[in-house]
């Protein structure tokens, strides 16, 4: 049977009740993480030493919550204060498998969507691996590095960490509170006592968070790289193509700029070359996010949106004193 996303959508933020075979699942689902677990939990594995200290940025609900955005912002305040950072993830969306590093040639298709635009971005060299171990020495074997950060990885046990982030969607918070495919939750609400930073994006922070907002800044032209005057774009309606996990705060992104927004959400992780490029025929520009833009052509009239993550210095300054102290 399958389930439409807008269905899941309803259930998971939307107060419409959970029907007995999602709440099924989500017991089956609870059931397979804690056989997962069980090894860990009862000290017959334990997670493996790299060297280095490592610091896990991930979110306990699916999709969307601006863990990439703080991911790269991490990377670019952790290396103006002097640190040699390297960044590992899943690679999730990829088409093979293993651990691969990601270089100027990578696609998304080979490496991922996330790990090649923090690449691009960051310029921090980046392993993927769905044994993030594996990344990890696979990428300390090939650069010195003082720190790495865990694009998602949260319940990846066997990969050590000196710290722990989880990123907060501010608009939809957690849902229904109910783990997968009842609700939008990965683990538990109560695994968050056992994490040591919570960053919320957007919103207002509740006690103990830190603050996040990812704010638009840019319009380039997808073709030639070209900064656009945003000051032009001030009441042009514009298509406005996103493939993230929450499309609505891109939409939002984008009427921020004063765009008048045609939305057209995609599937997280969308493959366009399998897909189709979206095609409209009216001639109105097509705006679309960094993540979708690695995995599509040079496309005229087809404009990227820039945004940058803007985080609590606190948050930067206390993952600084957690790394240190790893170090000695």
């Amino acid at each position: 049977m399958r389930i439409s996303p807008e269905f899941l959508q309803s259930v998971w933020y939307g107060g419409v009740a959970a029907p007995w075979w999602l709440r099924a699942g989500a017991v089956l689902y609870a059931g397979l993480r804690l056989l997962a677990q069980l090894p860990y939990r009862l000290r017959l594995r334990r997670a493996q030493a790299l060297g280095v200290p490592v610091i896990v940025v991930g979110n306990l609900t699916v999709g969307g919550t601006g863990k990439t955005p703080l991911t790269i912002a991490l990377v670019e305040a952790l290396r103006g204060r002097g640190f040699a950072v390297g960044v590992i993830s899943r690679g999730y969306g990829r088409s093979t498998r293993g651990v691969r590093l990601v270089d100027s040639g990578s696609t998304a298709l080979e490496v991922g969507d996330e790990p090649l635009l923090i690449a691009r971005q960051t310029r921090a060299p980046v392993a993927v691996g769905e044994d993030r171990v594996a990344a990890a020495r696979r990428l300390l074997g090939v650069v010195p590095l003082d720190v790495l950060i865990s694009d998602d990885g949260l319940e990846h046990l066997a990969l050590p960490r000196c710290g722990e982030i989880v990123v907060i969607d501010g608009m939809r918070g957690f849902g229904n509170g109910r783990l997968l495919p009842a609700g939008p939750l990965r683990a538990p609400l109560g695994r968050l006592r056992r994490v040591d930073w919570l960053v919320r994006n957007g919103g207002t922070p509740q006690s103990g968070e830190h603050a996040m907002s990812i704010v638009a800044h840019g319009l380039r032209a997808l073709r030639t790289g070209r900064s656009e005057n945003l000051g032009s774009w001030r009441g042009r309606s514009a298509h406005v193509v996103a493939g993230t996990g929450n499309p609505e705060r891109v939409f939002a992104s984008a009427r921020g700029l004063g765009i008048e927004v045609i939305g057209h959400p995609q599937p997280d992780h969308v493959d366009y070359a399998s897909a189709g490029v979206p095609s409209f025929g009216d001639g109105l520009p097509c705006v679309t996010t960094e993540k979708d833009a690695v995995k599509l052509p040079p496309l005229d009239n087809w404009y990227v949106l820039e945004v940058a993550a803007q985080i609590d210095p606190a948050l930067v300054e206390q993952v600084i004193e957690r790394i240190e102290a790893q170090s000695v």
